[in-house]
This record gives C-alpha cells, structure tokens and sequence, in this order.
C-alpha cells in the first residue's frame, strides 16, 4: 500500500477528492457518475445518449454558474412585499450583467455548448452572452500517431477581453483541442478572457498534465476522471498523487475505461 500521509493536498469542493489543485472542480456525486456509467454503456444508443448528455451538461452548468461567475449583492423584493415594503430579499446573486462567450468545438461539443449557451442566456442579460464556433481535428503522423491538434475553420463574433471564455466538450482525452481552441484566441489577438472555462464529462490524468502545463490558468470541471492504465499504487491512491504512474489513455490516445467514440454516438456519424 502507498504511504497515506499525502504530502500534496487534496482538493474535493464536491465529489471525488484530487490532488490536481485548485483549479480542478471533479463533481464524481453519484448522480452524475450514474448517469454517466448509463451513457458509456454498450448498450446505450440514440435518442438515450442525447437525452442522458443533456442531463449531464446542465448537471454541469449549475456547477460552473455558482463557482465561476462574479456575484453581487442584491436587494429584490418578493411577493410579500406588497403587504411588508420593508421586507424583500437582501443576497447573493449571480451578476446579471456580464460578458460570457461559450465557444461549441465541433463535433462532439455541439450539443453541450449549445446547452451552456441556451442557460446562459436565461440567467444573465443576453446581450452578453455569445457562441462561437471552432472545427478542430486531431493532427496524426503517417503510423497514426496523434502529433497535435489544429483548427481547421472558425466563426468568431469579436473580442473575449475580459469576459469568461466557457469550453464544454463531452471528453477531456489529451487537451490539445481545447489548449488549440485557446491558442487560437490568443494568437489572433482577440484579447485575454478574465477566466477559462474547460467543461467534460470524462478527463484523464494526461489530459489534466497537459492543459495545466501550456494554461496553468484553466479550471477545469468533470464528472470522472479515468486512468485505468494507472499502476495499482496510483489506483490505490486518490488522483494526482503518483502522477507519473497514471495513465488513462490506450495507444489510440482513447480514454480507457471511458465512453467509447461519444462523439460518434451522439451525431449518430461513424466516420
């Protein structure tokens, strides 16, 4: 068994505990890791997947409203107040007024940005929320290798300067697409965003090394967090602890145990 006097901190807001840091949110509930066992299943299909993966996203999309979004302080009076004006309402709020970008990365993001975007604009004022849409594929080498990830078409509607830039993508595999969504942004001088948003249903520990390494800024929100190529001291310990001996990914850089080509399945497309 592994030493248990964890020297790196664990951090468990809600759900599993990690010793990834800070800026990883794993909301393994079991709720969610039910639902999410269901849509991985073999046997799970259209219209289930869609329906579960709906679930799921706005699952998620509580999460990142209440710990990501700037909140205020607001008075609002109730129904009561009619008969009491000097009562009403006094507390935090989510900021209604404030810029978001959700950013659909197709093809698998397609139906969580849309979902995110839809939500958005029901809390906040909707002339700051926008989505943008990025088609972005895996770059791999003549042995079908992947080497890298690369945008292949864009539809931006302007500046993210300041405003908090939402990614939700159903699996967090290597990171590449989602860091080559942000590269992106960045290099293209549409401005800094004041937070990074990744959104998934599964990240691997390949993933997590990836992402914090080329934007250590990111936050990251997940329901699981696969590495079943991991040694069994790393199974035996919580995730981030011996990270050199985690691995989730197969040699195909498929998430294992994971959900099997989800975005196959929901686009019903198996190309």
């Amino acid at each position: 068994m592994p030493d248990c006097t964890w020297q790196t901190p664990l951090h468990s807001i809600t759900g599993t505990p990690h010793a990834w840091g800070e800026n990883l949110r794993l909301h393994g509930e079991p709720w969610p890791l039910t639902l999410l066992a269901r849509l991985g299943h073999p046997d799970a299909h259209q219209p289930e997947v869609g329906r579960i993966a709906t679930r799921l996203f706005d699952y998620l999309f509580t999460k990142v409203a209440s710990g990501e979004l700037p909140t205020i302080i607001s008075r609002v009076p109730t129904r009561m107040t009619a008969k009491h004006p000097d009562q009403a309402y006094e507390g935090v709020v989510i900021a209604p007024r404030q810029q978001v970008v959700v950013v659909d990365v197709a093809r698998a993001g397609i139906l969580p940005s849309q979902i995110f975007y839809d939500r958005f604009n029901e809390l906040l004022e909707p002339s700051g929320v926008r989505q943008d849409h990025m088609f972005v594929s895996r770059v791999t080498d003549a042995a079908g290798a992947v080497t890298g990830s690369a945008v292949s078409g864009a539809k931006i509607g302007g500046s993210i300067e300041g405003a908090v830039l939402v990614i939700p993508d159903p699996m967090g595999a290597t990171g590449g697409s989602l860091c080559e969504v942000l590269d992106h942004y960045l290099r293209a001088g549409y401005g800094r965003p004041s937070r990074v948003v990744f959104v998934h249903l599964i990240v691997t520990p390949e993933y997590l090394a990836n992402v914090h390494a080329r934007h250590p800024e990111v936050r990251v929100h997940a329901v699981r967090l696969d590495r079943g190529h991991s040694s069994a001291a790393a199974l035996a310990s919580p995730s981030g602890v011996l990270r050199a001996e985690e691995s989730g990914l197969d040699d195909h850089q498929y998430i294992v145990p994971g959900a099997g080509g989800l975005g196959e399945v929901l686009n019903n497309s198996w190309v």
